[in-house]
Order: structure tokens, then C-alpha cells, then sequence
């Protein structure tokens, strides 16, 4: 059997009276790509960013690896550079390349020369399909080139994980296809992902599995086949209603 690569136990968060996780428990295996969907509010987000410790928890454990997540310091630092992250507002430098925001942090956490960094930083650019805009500042891309550049940049590090937080919500329509499709093939490469998205298409099609989470709780876990088709509970039911009719 798999040793879980991520572990959620009995992990519960609060914003001031807010409950947003109750009692999580959750396992990622790795090579694995957990989707997570629901309503707004319902707690994803927050869920993802507890993984690499952007936000603390207030109980409950998290193991990445065996490893309790470490709080602060040099352990959480080289932990973060493990856990890739994707937001959905890109985060890339503005006054940098975007060949620069794919080399810099090869060169400052994982101490690789600058001739190896760049070649890495060519290669992953070429696989997300933007190499041609090597030389160009973030601000001359489309958000959909911005986003698969953001994406390289995380690939750049090795990481044993990606979290991807609605990486596709700030996007034009048409540009959210090109964004999915880079994530699509890292599913198929065996990067152990995980996503928050409402993009119920690429949820069907890469997912491994599904978290679906509503008021701060995990309500219902399975396979994409099962859930769409399937749903157990009334919750997922009702969400599903909403969703796929439109």
C-alpha cells in the first residue's frame, strides 16, 4: 500500500467565530490528482493553504512525507520549496522576465547554477507552451500565458506536490481551456496534485479523486464517475443540481 505523500488529521481552523475547518481528515497518495469542489466559503481554499502552512491551523496534525508540517524556520522554508503552489492571481514578478521568474528560485533555494537553471527554466517554459516569451515581462502576456508561466515556475522547483488554488477563476473564458491543458498533461505526467477549482470538465477528466466540501466540512469523497454520476449525499446532490444544468 501507498504511503500517504500528504495527511490531514482531525485538522480544525478558525477566523475569529468563523468554524471553516471542521475536523479534516484527508490522504493524498502520491501520483495522485484530488480535486477539490463546492460551494463558496465552504472551506477549499483554506484547505489547500493549510498543506504548505500558508495558513496555520488551530488543531489537528499535517504530515507531508512522514514529516509533521514545521511551523516556522529553515524546516518550513525547505518544505514550501517541496510543495509547489499556483494561485489564482499568478504572483509572478513584474519587474522580472519571465525567463527570470522561472530561474531565480532555482538559483536561491536550490543552489543550482545559473547555466542549469536556465536551461531547466527553457524547458519547462517549452512544455507550458510560452517559450516564445522568454524574454518578455509578465505584464506583455495574457493571464492564461501568465498562469502557465506561474505553473513552470512551480515545475521548476521539483516538487513533490502542486497545490493549484482555482488557478483558472481570474481567467477569460477562452484562455481557462489553455491553462487546463498544461494541468491535464502533468496530471498524465504523474505529478501529485492538488486542485480547488469549479471547472467541473477538468474535475471529470484528470481528477483521481474528488473532496466535496460544504460548510467547512468534508461531505463526501470518490471517484469522478461516482460523484457525477452518483452522488451519496443530499449536499452534493443539491450542488450538483445547481452546477450542471446551467
Amino acid at each position: 500500500m501507498n504511503k500517504p505523500l500528504v495527511s490531514l488529521t482531525g485538522v480544525n481552523k478558525w477566523f475569529g467565530e468563523n468554524h471553516v475547518l471542521i475536523d479534516i481528515n484527508a490522504e493524498i497518495l502520491p501520483g495522485e490528482v484530488v480535486v477539490v469542489i463546492g460551494p463558496s466559503g465552504s472551506g477549499k481554499s483554506t484547505f489547500c493553504r493549510t498543506i504548505n502552512r500558508l495558513e496555520t491551523i488551530d488543531s489537528g496534525e499535517i504530515r507531508i512525507d512522514g514529516e509533521l508540517l514545521p511551523e516556522e524556520g529553515a524546516d518550513l522554508a525547505r518544505l514550501r520549496s517541496e510543495v509547489g503552489m499556483v494561485f489564482q492571481s499568478f504572483n509572478l514578478f513584474s519587474h522580472k522576465t519571465v525567463l527570470e521568474n522561472v530561474v531565480l528560485a532555482q538559483i536561491k533555494v536550490r543552489k543550482i547554477s545559473r547555466e542549469a537553471a536556465t536551461k531547466r527554466a527553457m524547458d519547462l517554459l517549452k512544455q507550458v507552451g510560452v517559450e516564445a516569451h522568454a524574454k518578455k515581462m509578465p505584464s506583455q502576456l495574457s493571464g492564461g500565458q501568465q498562469q502557465r508561466v506561474a505553473i513552470a515556475r512551480s515545475l521548476a522547483m521539483d516538487p513533490k506536490l502542486i497545490l493549484l488554488d482555482e488557478p483558472t477563476s481570474a481567467l477569460d473564458p477562452e484562455m481557462i481551456n489553455e491553462v487546463l491543458d498544461v494541468m491535464v498533461q502533468l496530471a498524465k505526467n504523474g505529478m501529485t496534485m492538488v486542485v480547488v477549482t469549479h471547472e467541473m470538465g477538468f474535475a471529470r477528466r484528470a481528477a483521481d479523486r474528488i473532496i466535496f466540501m460544504a460548510d467547512g466540512a468534508i461531505v463526501e469523497e470518490s471517484t469522478p464517475e461516482e460523484f457525477f454520476t452518483n452522488p451519496k449525499t443530499d449536499r452534493a446532490k443539491q450542488f450538483l443540481s445547481k452546477i450542471l444544468t446551467h
